[in-house]
């Protein structure tokens, strides 16, 4: 099979791991040919996710590199056996490669950490809100409908026996936006209230006078497995969306992430009750906007 031109962000993470332990373990790409029997050129396909490498194979390789038995050891041969076709290809007519490849690691990841500074979260949109937003880029019906309908099937990871564990920071300029004009955004503001009641999920507002916030003012992702070595972060921009591996890059988000949630209101929780609440929190300032909307 020849090499693939377009590798999907699972390919490219598996091969670029594979390179990382590569490197640790001081083995040349002709020591690692000769162990799979396999030319040279071949290796550095694996390594850049062009080409898969068999379950065997790979399974040699981690033995060689000294890659013990364990969470990551588990998820990388995970990695390995799953195809890049799931729910997401059903869309594949008006998503960009980007797009697919954030919805496939939604789609494996067990936790998923949320910065929206401008919109309310894709996963936690209603269809209205979802078609409003899409409308204002997009001006073919038939392409807004399909994008709706991927928006809406990406919330099935918050559903079923093992839902991703997901929490969101998202800021109060968001929630005051009028999209779709008061009643879409009343319905939106509502949903998320109804969404705060999984126990899964954890939403906190940041108030305009949360403190410093032009540090943070990026929307960012951090999609999570069963081990933080294989954590990455989504950074959203519509011209420059990209996804980070590197362990730095990891931490400095995930810090950030942290800082965030320090900073903003308490989580909504409407299963509280009112006279529980201690000052302002993120439900009575999302139920003062709806209100007021």
């Amino acid at each position: 099979m020849p090499p693939r031109n377009n590798p999907s962000e699972r390919q490219r993470r598996l091969g670029a791991e594979l390179r990382k332990l590569r490197n640790r373990a001081r083995m040349s790409g002709d020591d690692v040919a000769a162990l799979l029997e396999a030319d040279r050129s071949r290796i550095s396909h694996i390594e850049a996710g062009r080409v898969d490498v068999p379950r065997n194979g790979l399974y040699k390789l981690l033995r060689a590199y000294g890659c013990e038995d364990g969470p990551y050891f588990d998820a990388l041969m995970e990695m390995a056996r799953r195809r890049s076709k799931g729910w997401w290809d059903d869309f594949r007519d008006v998503l960009a490669p980007v797009a697919a490849n954030f919805a496939e690691l939604e789609y494996h990841s067990t936790a998923i950490r949320m910065h929206e500074p401008l919109f309310v979260p894709g996963m936690l949109q209603t269809e209205a809100y979802a078609r409003a937003v899409i409308a204002e880029t997009e001006t073919d019906e038939h392409r807004v409908d399909r994008f709706v309908r991927f928006r809406m099937a990406r919330q099935q990871v918050l559903a079923g026996e093992r839902p991703v564990r997901y929490r969101a920071v998202i800021h109060e300029a968001a929630l005051r936006s009028r999209i779709g004009g008061p009643g879409v955004m009343r319905q939106q503001l509502s949903k998320l209230i109804e969404f705060a009641r999984l126990p899964h999920v954890t939403i906190q507002i940041f108030p305009f006078e949360g403190g410093p916030y032009s540090a943070y003012s990026r929307s960012f992702a951090i999609l999570g497995g069963v081990t933080p070595e294989l954590d990455t972060v989504y950074l959203e921009h519509p011209h420059t969306s990209a996804f980070l591996r590197d362990g730095e890059h990891i931490a400095h988000y995930a810090r950030m992430f942290e800082r965030l949630s320090e900073l903003a209101l308490a989580p909504v929780d409407p299963d509280l009750a009112p006279e529980s609440h201690e000052g302002r929190d993120s439900l009575s300032l999302l139920q003062h906007i709806m209100y007021r909307t």
